[in-house]
């Protein structure tokens, strides 16, 4: 088609729109939450939608959570795990797995490779989706650190649903809302 073709055919689209009215703006009086505001509850909806995911899904305390670990690396045979910068120490104080840190040398390729595990924690989990947000932060590593190992053990923190973060029920929280486009 020519230019002289293409003004044509949209100059006979823009005269037939000319006269019908605008669309009305969109409603934007969306739900924030489709869940109450009951943090057990919150939980309990992001193990089922977890699960839906087939990821395993468990429960630990603070205080439970190293042991946990260690339990898990050992059922799944994690002779090495990757540690992720900003990671908290405890959570693998009980674990006899060769720790390889991803902070000052960066772990190459080969070595990813070669580690059995990772241990992270997460920026958000979303309840409502079963969706686990990664962004690199503190505990979270880069990248191919949690892509790489066959095993990746996410640790996402139960936080009070006031503060959105990890275990917060919906992702209309967690984001803040874009711009409407006109």
């Amino acid at each position: 088609m020519n230019q002289n073709s293409r003004e044509r055919v949209l100059g006979r689209i823009r005269q037939a729109l000319s006269d019908t009215p605008l669309a009305p703006k969109p409603a934007r009086d969306y739900l924030a939450a489709h869940t109450p505001d009951d943090p057990a509850a919150i939980l309990d909806l992001l193990h089922e939608n977890l699960a839906d995911y087939r990821a395993t899904v468990h429960r630990a305390t603070e205080a439970e959570l190293p042991a946990l670990v260690a339990e898990l690396l050992d059922r799944h045979g994690a002779h090495t795990v990757a540690v992720p910068p900003g990671l908290p120490t405890a959570w693998l104080s009980a674990t006899t797995a060769e720790q390889r840190h991803d902070e000052d040398a960066v772990l190459t390729p080969h070595e990813l490779d070669a580690t059995d595990a990772v241990v992270t924690g997460c920026a958000v989990a979303i309840a409502e989706t079963g969706t686990i947000v990664l962004d690199g932060g503190p505990g979270q590593g880069r990248r191919a650190l949690t892509l790489v190992p066959d095993l990746h053990l996410c640790v996402p923190r139960s936080r009070p649903p006031e503060r959105p973060g990890p275990g917060d029920r919906s992702f209309r929280r967690c984001l803040p809302p874009a711009p409407p486009r006109q």
